[in-house]
C-alpha cells in the first residue's frame, strides 16, 4: 500500500490551531471567525465524504449482489441448455430405439402373417386334393353299383322263369300223390315273364 503524504487537517485541528501575534497582524476577530467557517466547511466535507462512501460501499455491494446474480442467471441458463440438449438427445435415443422395435415388430408381424398364410394355403390345397379323391372314389364305387344293378335287372326274367316252372313241378308232384279221379282239363301255364322296372333311386343313368 503506498503511504499517503499528503497533509491532513481535521476541524478540530482548525479550531486549535493558534496564529502568533505580531505588531500590525491580521484582525484576531476575524481570524477566528474564518478558522471556525474552515472547521465548519471540513466537517461539512468530512460527512459527505463519510456518506459518499457509504454509498459507494453500498454500490459495490450492490454491484457485487448483481454479479453474482448475473453469475448465478448464466450457471442456470447454461444448465437449461444443457438440460434441454441432453432431453432432446434422450428423446432423439428413445424415438430411434421406438422405431427400431416398431421395425422389428412389423417384421415379424409380418413373417407370422406369411407363415400362417403359407400354412393356410398349404391345407386349402390339402383339402382340395382330399375332395378331389373322395369324389373320385365315390364315382367310381357309383358306376360299379350301377353296373352290378343293370346286371341283376338283366338277369331278374330268367331267375323269375325259373320259379314259375318249380312251381308248376310241384303241382303236378302233388296231383300224383293225390287220390284217382278225373282229372279235370289241364290248364296249360305259360311260364310268366316279369319285366323289372328300373329302381327309383336311378335318374338318367346316376345312382343317388
Amino acid at each position: 500500500m503506498e503511504q499517503d503524504d499528503a497533509f491532513h487537517l481535521t476541524a478540530v485541528d482548525v479550531r486549535r490551531y493558534e496564529f502568533a501575534t505580531v505588531m500590525r497582524g491580521y484582525d484576531r476577530a476575524r481570524v477566528d471567525q474564518f478558522k471556525q467557517q474552515v472547521a465548519d466547511e471540513i466537517e461539512r466535507l468530512m460527512r459527505s465524504n463519510l456518506e459518499l462512501e457509504d454509498k459507494a460501499r453500498n454500490f459495490h455491494e450492490q454491484l457485487r449482489a448483481f454479479r453474482e446474480r448475473d453469475r448465478a442467471l448464466n450457471e442456470a441458463l447454461i444448465s437449461a441448455q444443457e438440460l434441454r440438449n441432453e432431453v432432446k438427445s434422450q428423446a432423439k435415443r428413445e424415438a430411434e430405439i421406438f422405431l427400431q422395435e416398431a421395425e422389428q415388430q412389423g417384421a415379424r408381424l409380418r413373417a407370422a402373417a406369411q407363415e400362417e398364410i403359407a400354412s393356410l394355403l398349404q391345407e386349402i390345397e390339402q383339402l382340395d386334393r382330399t375332395r378331389r379323391a373322395y369324389l373320385a372314389q365315390l364315382k367310381m364305387f357309383a358306376e360299379r353299383h350301377l353296373a352290378e344293378v343293370a346286371a341283376s335287372e338283366a338277369e331278374r326274367p330268367f331267375i323269375n322263369a325259373s320259379a314259375a316252372v318249380e312251381r308248376r313241378l310241384a303241382a303236378n308232384a302233388a296231383a300224383a300223390a293225390a287220390p284217382m279221379r278225373v282229372p279235370a282239363p289241364a290248364t296249360v301255364v305259360e311260364p310268366a315273364v316279369v319285366i323289372a322296372e328300373p329302381p327309383s333311386d336311378l335318374d338318367d343313368g346316376r345312382y343317388r
